[in-house]
């Protein structure tokens, strides 16, 4: 039995995810902000067309294949011909003149898949960096870089004798978000937590796979469709959100307590526990705190913040109602009962 499969990262810069003086080159038209990759890649071409649209950074694909005998013994396997990098493009403005700047990918890294009973695991890493110059010091030899950082993902796809796929992103380079698509094209996975400071001041030389130290990502699972939709008002509801910024270990809700925010998770991971026990992490993209405003005005559960979170709030007063009473029959995690699976969104 053949099993073939793939699996897609997207790496891209949105909006709010720059500070300090690089944001102001995005601010005044120098560079610009990626409009969000879609919610499903309908087929492996729709990467090199999302990139004639300069729609990404890069891209990492991972295709492979493994046939089985009969008894599910792996009898080969190989990594597909379409595995590789897709380098995105950088345009820089000045006035009304731009410049366009092609990528630089470095090598692909592809490891040795690992061969069990009934499994093949394969492992990739791609990445690179953009054309356009980033003169910047740093805290190690030489002290001073010239060259942009370097971005990267490194994937993970297993096969099974039964026709099944398992995808995972165990390492990327902490700035800019990733995004990882299953085989059917779905959305299934976001990098957690993005860290433009750290990156620009480490991601080069002997701290990248590269140089043989990779950097773990922190995953979240990518949020529903309608929550999507609401961010899309929380974001663009014709005045710009409050955003707060809040550090590892801070309470963003308390259980029990009056509540008339709403939350969209722009960067960072946090944990929802109810009477004590943690029922889920949720990451960017996830929208937080509808229950208390449709139901009885309490909060149903406590948010912590796992990691540094950036959060935009917003009143129920700005949004959809009935597109937030979806997003509240999707969550009801506190109504699961004891050892049963819980929604992953919330």
């Amino acid at each position: 039995m053949r099993v073939e499969s793939h699996m897609v990262s997207l790496s891209w810069i949105p909006s709010e995810s720059v500070s300090g003086w690089l944001r102001r080159g995005f601010d005044v038209g120098l560079a610009h902000y990626d409009v969000p990759p879609l919610d499903r890649l309908p087929n492996l071409d729709a990467v090199q067309q999302l990139r004639a649209d300069d729609r990404f950074r890069f891209a990492n694909v991972l295709t492979a294949w493994a046939e089985f005998d009969a008894d599910g013994t792996p009898a080969s396997w190989g990594y597909g011909e379409d595995s590789g990098v897709v380098m995105g493009s950088t345009t820089v403005r000045v006035a009304s003149v731009g410049a366009t700047f092609g990528g630089y990918s470095l090598p692909t890294l592809q490891q040795e898949p690992v061969v069990e009973p009934g499994i093949v695991h394969f492992t990739q890493t791609v990445g690179g960096r953009t054309g356009v110059p980033l003169p910047r010091p740093v805290p190690h030899a030489p002290y001073v870089m010239w060259q942009a950082p370097i971005v990267w993902t490194t994937l993970a796809l297993t096969l099974r004798s039964d026709a099944s796929t398992d995808i995972a992103m165990p390492g990327a380079s902490a700035f800019p978000r990733h995004w990882v698509y299953g085989p059917d094209g779905t959305l299934s996975l976001k990098s957690g937590l993005t860290d433009q400071e750290g990156w620009m001041a480490h991601s080069f030389g002997p701290r990248t796979p590269w140089g043989d130290q990779d950097s773990e990502a922190v995953v979240a699972e990518a949020e529903s469709a309608v929550e999507r939709q609401v961010s899309v008002g929380i974001m663009r509801a014709g005045r710009t959100p409050v955003i707060r910024r809040l550090p590892a270990g801070a309470v963003v809700t308390r259980q029990g307590e009056a509540g008339e925010e709403i939350y969209l998770v722009l960067d960072g991971v946090l944990t929802v526990e109810h009477d004590g026990k943690q029922l889920a992490q949720v990451g960017p993209g996830a929208v937080l705190g509808e229950r208390a405003v449709l139901e009885a005005g309490t909060r149903t559960s406590t948010l912590l913040a796992l990691t540094p979170v950036r959060l935009a709030v917003a009143r129920s007063d700005e949004l959809d109602l009935e597109k937030l009473r979806a997003v509240a029959e999707l969550h009801h995690r506190e109504d699961t009962p004891s050892g049963a699976a819980a929604p992953v969104a919330d």
